[in-house]
């Protein structure tokens, strides 16, 4: 059987894109290597501005914490509130993923719990391989499989060439005074980390360290003791609170420089095609965006007989480095400010006189609400 569309990877981009192509009576098969529901390394707060394109889509979110208020401070403790312009949602990845899964399965996706070996391009179409040996083909790819994977190096991605240094921590808290309506970002020595409620009212404590400072420790609950908690903010809550995971999540290797949108002919979503930093707490709101970009590009492909793949993956490209490079440029620009303490704490210092310049700082991570 020949797919419409081969989805690698079953996180939020192609989840929605599944959900969408399929609405639109495409035929779509989704390999994801994990079966639902299980937590990943993610922030879990999610801008506002993919509700719209949500509801387009028949997906209800229900108890999700609605969060409109933003705390930050550096290093040395040194702090600011300030409103949200849009706000968010906070809502855990073992829930929003099942939501997309459920809504998927019920469209009759076809699903596939594999991980993909190989995705070879060729007579104008895909060659999907997965581990057990199982081929399937499909007319059109997205890759939408996360941070980085094997397939990257088959790919020969260019930024797997180059060494990455990041290491993502991610646990669960219980936490008796912690604010529903807050999403707190603090800084401490190399490293940067949010936290926000969940629907389950959980407090969802996620981190970016450098590895070179955490290898002088190599161990996360006495990272967080000597380094973490240096901050004054984070060891209040690390103090206060009760851990609800047997272990936290950990992810390393994390990349953040620039890739390609389209690779081999396969549409890239999500963190798979620019993964924006933490700091800024927009990438689940992208990825699901990235999934509406590429799908509804993919419905003009199949529907429209003037438009062949060179101009799909041109159009594709254009369009998503208008929706997401700016963010991930400015994206880049905060986190080298914001991880050298002496310039974090001169623009805390200006930005504490002027709420609305950090109001338009959080603008520039941010999208408008999705056009739909």
């Amino acid at each position: 059987m020949m797919y419409d569309t081969g989805i690698i990877g079953g996180g939020l981009a192609g989840l929605t894109a599944a959900i969408h192509l399929t609405q639109k009576n495409k035929r779509v098969i989704v390999f994801e290597k994990q079966a639902y529901p299980h937590h990943k390394v993610c922030g879990e707060y999610v801008s506002n501005e993919i509700i719209p394109y949500l509801k387009r889509l028949d997906i209800a979110i229900e108890n999700a914490v609605n969060i409109d208020t933003l705390h930050f401070s550096t290093q040395k403790g040194n702090a600011i509130a300030t409103k949200l312009p849009l706000g968010g949602f906070g809502i855990s990845r073992f829930t929003l993923d099942e939501i997309l899964y459920k809504k998927a399965v019920d469209l009759k996706v076809t699903f596939v719990f594999e991980a993909v070996r190989s995705v070879v391009f060729k007579e104008d179409s895909f060659e999907i391989e997965t581990d057990s040996g199982r081929l399937v083909y499909a007319k059109t790819a997205i890759g939408a499989y996360g941070k980085r994977s094997n397939l990257d190096k088959k790919l020969q991605r260019n930024f797997m060439a180059k060494k990455s240094s990041w290491l993502g921590v991610k646990a669960h808290y219980q936490h008796p005074n912690f604010q529903d309506n807050v999403v707190a970002l603090h800084n401490f020595k190399g490293g940067y980390g949010g936290l926000s409620k969940t629907e389950t009212g959980a407090v969802n404590f996620c981190y970016l360290v450098h590895y070179e400072t955490f290898k002088e420790l190599k161990d996360i609950e006495r990272f967080n003791h000597s380094i973490v908690s240096e901050n004054p903010f984070l060891k209040n809550f690390l103090t206060e609170a009760t851990p609800m995971f047997e272990q936290p999540l950990s992810i390393a290797q994390i990349s953040f420089e620039k890739k390609q949108a389209v690779t081999n002919h396969v549409l890239m979503c999500g963190d798979t095609a620019g993964l924006i930093h933490p700091l800024c707490g927009n990438g689940m709101a992208m990825a699901i965006h990235s999934a509406k970009i590429a799908s509804e590009l993919l419905c003009s492909y199949f529907e429209d007989p003037t438009m062949d793949r060179d101009a799909l993956e041109l159009a594709y490209k254009k369009q998503w480095k208008n929706a997401f490079g700016y963010r991930l440029w400015i994206g880049r620009k905060l986190q080298w400010i914001l991880l050298h303490d002496t310039l974090a704490n001169l623009v805390m210092g200006i930005v504490s006189k002027s709420p609305n310049l950090l109001r338009f700082l959080i603008k520039q991570t941010h999208g408008k609400p999705i056009k739909c």
